[in-house]
């Protein structure tokens, strides 16, 4: 069966799509859609993404909103530290699980962002082995 290789694009409504861009870019490091082709867009590092969906009221979704990213960090610590320096209220889960560690914030239109550092340092496709 041919299969899907990931995903090329996360698009969602806006009040400001500019804003919340550059928003995104200063904060979290993604940039902005490229304004020609000449320009590569923001690229992923290889590793695992998890696409379900969830209940209504799970706790990843802000109240009133269909949906929830989540971006891998290389260090949650400091990428919170980072974020609570801009004035950006985060919240650290204190737990340690088996998949790794965890942190919650909104960006500036109230939308779910979850951080995630995996546990360990191998992010190899355990399909593959390559990473």
């Amino acid at each position: 069966m041919e299969r899907v290789s990931g995903i090329g694009g996360f698009f969602f409504a806006s009040s400001d799509p500019a804003g919340l861009a550059q928003w995104y870019e200063e904060h979290l490091g993604v940039t902005p859609p490229p304004q020609s082709y000449d320009t590569p867009p923001w690229w992923q590092e290889p590793g695992p993404t998890v696409f379900t969906g969830m209940d209504q009221d799970s706790p990843p979704l802000a109240p009133g909103r269909g949906w929830a990213v989540n971006f891998r960090v290389r260090n949650l610590d400091a990428m919170v530290a980072q974020l609570k320096a801009a004035g950006i209220d985060v919240e650290r889960d204190p737990d340690e699980y088996p998949n790794g560690t965890f942190a919650g914030l909104q960006d500036p239109e109230g939308n779910s962002i979850q951080l995630w550092q995996p546990a360990g340092t191998d992010l190899a496709d355990p399909r593959t082995g390559e990473g």
